[in-house]
């Protein structure tokens, strides 16, 4: 998964941007399917904001969260996106989708 992350209105210090892959790529061990993530990381005055894109099969899953402390905005706005990872992987099993057919079951390929 490639993670972008732009700063607004200000220059992240690299242990943020550290901190920031770290919470992103927890996100990976609830679905592995995350093709691409952005983040944006800005401030408001005295509030700090973050916002994460991530892009999924089909779709691309959105979370922003505002809060004082930009390491707190970060950990709720991932925690936001997982959970709606969460409910995306859910109706993606749900469906039957052509793209789970298609796997074959581990005896008939390993009879192949």
């Amino acid at each position: 998964m490639n993670i972008s992350i732009t700063a607004r209105h200000f220059k992240a210090p690299e242990p943020l941007k550290d901190f920031t892959r770290k919470e992103v790529e927890r996100l990976t061990k609830y679905y592995d399917g995350i093709i691409d993530g952005e983040v944006i990381l800005s401030w408001e005055k005295l509030t700090q904001i973050a916002e994460i894109k991530l892009k999924v099969y089909g779709q691309v899953l959105t979370a922003k969260e505002k809060s004082e402390d930009i390491r707190k905005s970060i950990t709720l706005a991932v925690d936001k996106v997982e959970r709606q990872l969460e409910k995306y992987k859910e109706k993606w099993n749900k469906k039957g989708n052509a793209k789970a057919a298609l796997v074959v079951p581990e005896p008939l390929a390993q009879a192949v």
